[in-house]
């Protein structure tokens, strides 16, 4: 990808070394570069830049202390954890990289790191001796045996302390470098994803229209979600209003029709292809081309089916030798496990996740979800929280049938 970091969410953790200050230059890169930047500081990175500063250059509220009741209030940790791609420890001190090896959680960036289970990147600065010590080189060996832990630098030269030798910070462009490098470097790396989203609409004249209440929210939390992973994700989006995720491939898309042409062309190049969008299943037979005048009686109009469109994708890469998996949505109101296991093996999908949108927190415009998957075999995973929560949890599966 040309842009790696854009539309990413990293979260800068900042140890407590004079390097600190730097971490003010770093997170104006990662945002120059795409990203969006927050930030958590150890008690001791306080002392040598304020948490003040790095408000105001990430644009978000500093996590600094777990008993901190405004700070711990939806849990910030957590929080954190959850909405991070990759963390970046800069400067990851001699202390820092003993407790984050040793499992601690004693302040506002072991709790965070405990918590997370993404890419992390060890930037160390330190004195030279400290540098050199047995145990310092030994914590970090056991952090780079997991997959998920990078370094970069130190680098040797003049240090604050007036030492000349290995333990200065990173260069900015190459810890940025580094960070983009991983950034690219998940479970969907060189991956494909093709995802629909948000509602369609049916005319039935200028001004009026057959449409349902979805807002896009899922199927975007599922492109974001891929994209963290580190696919190539291009979204056919309908109607939605608000922001989208920034490092997608947009495709602005009105009615069924524009939907089905929009995917069609770009379905057997995909690796999946999750149709999370609620298209609008009927058409008016004809559609008025000037404004329908109101009557004084009952009016009638003559409905028609629209395109089903992942049912036509699928027949389209189902005899195809290398054909994407296929992730079906199924928003139902009663029946949910039957209906959406029919429609699993109608449309002949690898997995279809399935939600009751009659249900507080689980239906259309909310922030939440409540879902089950189904493969063939039946039930396959439960999941609810944020819609970026469930996404997660849907990757997870997806990622495990790829492999």
């Amino acid at each position: 990808m040309t842009e790696p970091l854009l539309g990413r969410n990293i979260a800068v953790a900042i140890g407590g070394g004079i390097a600190a200050y730097k971490a003010c230059d770093l997170v104006r890169e990662l945002q120059r570069a795409g990203a969006d930047v927050r930030v958590a500081m150890t008690k001791g990175a306080c002392e040598f830049v304020t948490p003040l500063t790095l408000q105001a250059l990430s644009g978000h509220p500093v996590f600094t202390d777990t008993f901190d009741a405004a700070q711990e209030h939806h849990y910030g940790h957590l929080e954190l954890a959850k909405w991070a791609d990759l963390f970046i420890l800069a400067p990851a001190t001699a202390d820092l990289l003993a407790r984050v090896k040793a499992g601690l959680g004693n302040d506002a960036v072991t709790t965070a790191l405990l918590a997370f289970r993404g890419p992390v990147l060890l930037a160390p600065a330190m004195n030279t001796a400290m540098w050199d010590h047995a145990e310092t080189q030994t914590n970090l060996a056991a952090l780079l045996a997991q997959p998920r832990y990078r370094v970069v630098g130190p680098v040797a030269g003049l240090l604050a302390d007036g030492d000349v030798g290995m333990g200065r910070l990173a260069e900015l462009k190459d810890l940025v470098a580094a960070a983009s490098s991983l950034a690219v470097s998940g479970p969907l790396a060189g991956r494909r994803v093709l995802v629909t989203a948000g509602p369609t609409r049916e005319f039935l004249d200028p001004v009026r229209f057959l449409s349902n209440p979805s807002t896009g929210k899922m199927g975007l939390a599922m492109a974001e979600v891929a994209r963290a992973l580190g696919a190539a994700v291009t979204v056919v989006l309908g109607p939605v209003e608000g922001p989208t995720p920034r490092g997608l491939e947009l495709v602005r898309v009105g009615t069924a029709e524009e939907l089905l042409a929009a995917v069609m062309p770009r379905v057997e190049a995909a690796d999946v292809f999750v149709a999370a969008a609620a298209v609008s299943d009927w058409k008016a037979q004809q559609v008025s081309p000037v404004k329908t005048k109101k009557g004084d009686g009952p009016e009638t109009i003559t409905l028609v089916r629209t395109p089903d469109v992942l049912a036509t994708a699928s027949a389209k890469v189902h005899a195809n030798p290398k054909r994407p998996l296929l992730v079906g949505f199924a928003a139902e109101t009663h029946d949910v496990g039957t209906y959406a296991k029919e429609k699993l093996a109608k449309k002949r999908l690898d997995l279809i996740v399935a939600n009751d949108v009659s249900q507080r927190g689980a239906g259309f415009g909310a922030d939440t979800n409540q879902v089950l998957v189904f493969d063939g075999s039946g039930e396959v995973l439960r999941a609810d929280g944020s819609k970026r929560d469930v996404a997660k949890a849907i990757w997870g599966l997806i990622t495990s049938r790829l492999a």
